[in-house]
């Protein structure tokens, strides 16, 4: 006989206790201007630490997709809670928006002490990462809605940016460089493709040890998205950058031209940055086109920052120095939003 909500699958006193651990994960991410603690029906943040002139917020948000899969088949929750925040922040950094806080959705089937925790433990070192404050979250158990061991997440980010420092890609003009950041792999983009070619249909197993990797092949997929926000913000306050584009699903060819004003286009070329050896493994097994391959994955580039072309050798010299590989990838040609491979 069902008595209590706990008898019908939901556990609040253990939420309770979970919420118990993860406040001090969760206070390491705090910034100037946090005013509220987490259990408060809203997070509270004060502007009035920024100083700005015409302040201009930015939000975004974001999941995780079905990498969550390769989590849920290791037994290994951090690295998401990193993903998560990566593909939010990435997305607004774009624009030169500095992320200020960010708020997390799990949703799960039955709540664990062990996958929640890791879950935030991965989150606030993401969000240390970004230099934004994890202000607060929902984890929400949901019996017979998801399979025991399952979840999903959902990330939200708010940031702010100076309106006349906007970044719209309106000022990019024939002849400018195209600078590529590498990735680190997939990141958070095309799983669905991935796990059908290498754990469908030609049986790899996840712990499998992939010689060109060095490691297993779920170790590889599992490979956290790169954060770009400090690389990219440190540039902006010493280089003009009139286009950023985060390359993530729909690859190169879907991104770039999401920045670019009428009347040019982008010229890559293929062969000027290496191709971690996931990408070779895919489309071999998959036997997967080029084109394919560039409309659904990053191709080992991350993010791409458009230029003028006697700046480019600064900004990839102080990239390297900051531990963010790049490379001149491209150029900025006649053109009418396309993005030419060559």
């Amino acid at each position: 006989m069902t008595k209590s909500y706990k008898d019908a699958g939901v556990d609040i006193n253990l939420a309770n206790q979970i919420v118990k651990k993860i406040k001090p994960l969760i206070g390491k991410t705090s910034i100037p201007g946090v005013l509220s603690d987490i259990g408060g029906f809203g997070g509270l943040f004060s502007l009035a630490e920024q100083k700005y002139k015409e302040p201009v917020l930015v939000s975004g948000t974001d999941g995780v997709g079905t990498k969550l899969k390769i989590a849920f088949a290791l037994g290994k929750h951090d690295s998401v809670g990193i993903d998560l925040v990566a593909m939010c922040v990435n997305d607004i950094v774009t624009c030169g928006a500095k992320p200020l806080f960010f708020l997390d959705y799990i949703s799960i089937g039955k709540l664990s002490k062990k996958i929640a925790v890791n879950l935030i433990k991965g989150i606030s070192e993401g969000c240390k990462m970004a230099n934004c404050a994890l202000l607060g979250g929902e984890t929400a158990e949901m019996p017979g809605f998801y399979p025991e061991g399952e979840y999903d997440l959902a990330g939200f980010v708010v940031g702010i940016v100076e309106k006349s420092k906007i970044i719209d890609g309106r000022k990019i003009k024939e002849g400018d460089s195209v600078i590529g950041i590498v990735s680190n792999g997939l990141h958070s983009n095309g799983f669905s493709l991935v796990r059908k070619v290498l754990l469908e249909s030609n049986m790899y197993k996840i712990e499998d040890k992939v010689s060109s990797f060095g490691e297993s092949l779920g170790e590889e997929l599992l490979r956290p998205t790169k954060i770009y926000v400090s690389p990219v913000l440190h540039l902006l306050e010493k280089y003009k950058i009139f286009g950023i584009a985060h390359i993530t699903g729909g690859g190169m060819v879907e991104n770039i031209p999401r920045i670019l004003p009428e009347g040019v286009s982008v010229k890559i070329y293929r062969e000027s940055w290496p191709k971690p050896p996931i990408f070779s493994l895919i489309q071999k097994e998959g036997k997967i086109s080029d084109e394919e391959m560039f409309r659904t994955f990053n191709m080992g580039i991350g993010m791409v920052l458009i230029t003028r072309a006697d700046k480019t050798e600064q900004i990839i010299n102080e990239l390297d120095q900051m531990d963010f590989p790049s490379y001149i990838i491209g150029k900025v040609i006649k053109g009418n939003k396309q993005i030419i491979i060559r």
